[in-house]
């Protein structure tokens, strides 16, 4: 297995959720898993219909050529209804230097139910996904802001 990716916490400064010590890093929960679970760093409970944006915590240092998605784990997506604001998230391999120091943040949208996660518990997933580029390709922008940024050239 190709090994491109790493994950690592982002500063305290960088951090303005609850208990930065305690952040666990993303990891699978079984040997053929494809997903990196995201655990909550903090209690939170999605209300039916809100929108939550919770901070994990985390960045992720990834090989050029790759991308981090992120998706709804399959459970609350399938038993609540939770998704994801943006539908998937894409996390680029540059967004590790960004001036947020490539901090993940993961919006959620509630679903049928009210959702209730515990500190420690998983809540999102994420796969590494490889990605080409067009044969003419001539972009040479390198990024400069954090989240968002990619459109503000």
């Amino acid at each position: 297995m190709h090994r491109i990716a790493q994950f690592f916490k982002v500063s305290e400064k960088q951090y303005s959720g609850e208990g930065y010590g305690e952040i666990k890093l993303p990891e699978r929960a079984t040997s053929g898993s494809a997903g990196y679970d995201f655990f909550a760093p903090y209690d939170f409970t999605l209300e039916s219909g809100s929108e939550l944006v919770i901070e994990t915590g985390v960045r992720v240092r990834i090989d050029e050529g790759w991308f981090l998605m992120i998706l709804p784990r399959s459970g609350s997506g399938f038993k609540y209804g939770v998704r994801l604001a943006n539908t998937a998230g894409v996390i680029d391999s540059d967004y590790f230097n960004a001036d947020n120091e490539g901090h993940i943040k993961i919006k959620l949208i509630g679903g049928s139910r009210d959702y209730a996660v515990k500190k420690g518990e998983a809540f999102a997933q994420a796969i590494f996904v490889p990605y080409g580029i067009t044969e003419d390709d001539a972009c040479a922008a390198k990024r400069r802001g954090g989240f968002g940024s990619t459109d503000n050239k």
